[in-house]
């Protein structure tokens, strides 16, 4: 089967793709560099590369030439990886389902994207991936749908549909007990544990922050409080991990709190002799390897998925399932649910269009409001005169 090769160029860590006979797939990697120069994330790259290396092992087990697929191949492709069989000669009547919708739309996606790429510079392959149509308007429309109906529009004839999945959330009592296991304080102020995911799970669920921007602050980033509010700024920069905000740059502004936690954790740093091998505070990372080598360089994300693995196991109120982006949904559902405007819960957490807070978080505020509607005898309790009530 295909698969997929990690690379090292310039320092820099990125992924291929590598036959059967393990020879470089050429299409597949003239579509994987464009989505470097593209500015894609590593992590993008590496997914990417999964699905693409998947869909190769299809082809060469097929016996398929990339260029002459047809729409069927499509479908045969999709049931390969919801059932995790890519032997076309040798399958089971009843296949069971081994991942869910979302991976293979994860799987499928690249697939499709490469297609796209190819068929801009001209290479006649899978053209009815896409079509142009011209849909009549729907009830809501957007207010210059009037503009976009003068030319078809593109839809593609392959589609996984996914059901609406309940935002997962990590209830107070919850976090609380992660903090507590990870560090404490003693009443003389010194602090036992592991300060720096005490620091890590706090900050996460105080701002909401994404995993890989948390681990790309540096030093500089954190604007402590003088007299002020303090504030975190992330700053799109280059990781030594391929760590890349999404959102691109964006301040946040935490609490006297967390501002001074970050206090505390910078004094537990020097006691564990930092101040002798960080040269530069400021362009160090502030979440770094405190008990391994290389020591002080920056965390992995990996390193910290482990770490949150093994807490799982001792803190009992965690649900198996989550993981540190259950931090910011916890995070931009109490804010709705406390009131705060949609629009300021989406510059908060680094959303580029308020509709993607919408469609993933709308429906915290929608069941407030609809259970205020409960008790329908306060509700039309205004629409009655005296000589309406019995």
């Amino acid at each position: 089967m295909a698969s997929t090769q990690r690379v090292m160029t310039g320092g820099e860590t990125t992924w291929t793709v590598v036959s059967d006979s393990h020879t470089l797939v050429e299409p597949i990697e003239q579509y994987l560099e464009f989505a470097r120069q593209s500015e894609f994330s590593p992590n993008t790259i590496k997914t990417y590369a999964r699905g693409l290396a998947l869909w190769w092992s299809y082809l060469e087990k097929s016996d398929r030439q990339w260029d002459t697929v047809q729409l069927s191949d499509f479908g045969h492709f999709l049931m390969a990886v919801r059932t995790g069989q890519f032997d076309p000669f040798v399958r089971q009547l009843h296949p069971e389902a081994t991942v869910t919708e979302a991976t293979v739309a994860i799987r499928i996606r690249p697939v499709m994207s490469f297609y796209r790429y190819h068929a801009a510079f001209g290479v006649d392959a899978a053209s009815f991936l896409y079509e142009h149509v011209r849909s009549r308007p729907a009830r809501y429309m957007p207010i210059l749908e009037h503009i976009a109906r003068r030319n078809a529009q593109r839809r593609t004839a392959i589609r996984v549909r996914l059901r609406n999945r309940q935002t997962p959330l990590l209830e107070p009592d919850s976090i609380d007990a992660l903090i507590a296991a990870e560090a404490s304080c003693a009443p003389t102020g010194d602090w036992s544990g592991d300060l720096r995911y005490r620091f890590l799970w706090t900050l996460l669920a105080e701002t909401g922050m994404r995993i890989g921007e948390a681990l790309s602050l540096q030093h500089r980033d954190w604007n402590t409080s003088r007299g002020d509010t303090a504030s975190v700024a992330i700053v799109p920069r280059p990781h030594p991990h391929g760590l890349i905000p999404k959102s691109g740059y964006r301040k946040v502004f935490v609490g006297s709190r967390l501002d001074r936690l970050y206090g505390d954790f910078v004094w537990w740093l020097c006691e564990h002799g930092a101040d002798g091998v960080i040269d530069d505070w400021d362009s160090g990372y502030i979440f770094c390897n405190t008990r391994r080598e290389p020591l002080y360089a920056p965390l992995r994300g990996e390193s910290v998925y482990a770490h949150l693995r093994a807490m799982k196991r001792k803190v009992p109120q965690l649900p198996e399932a989550m993981t540190p982006h259950w931090f910011r949904h916890s995070h931009a559902t109490a804010l709705l649910l406390a009131g705060t405007p949609l629009h300021v819960v989406s510059r908060r957490l680094g959303h580029r269009d308020v509709q993607t807070t919408i469609n993933r978080y709308g429906h915290v505020t929608e069941d407030a409001e609809l259970e205020a509607l409960a008790n329908w005898r306060d509700v039309v309790s205004g629409w009655e005169t005296k000589t309406d009530v019995p």
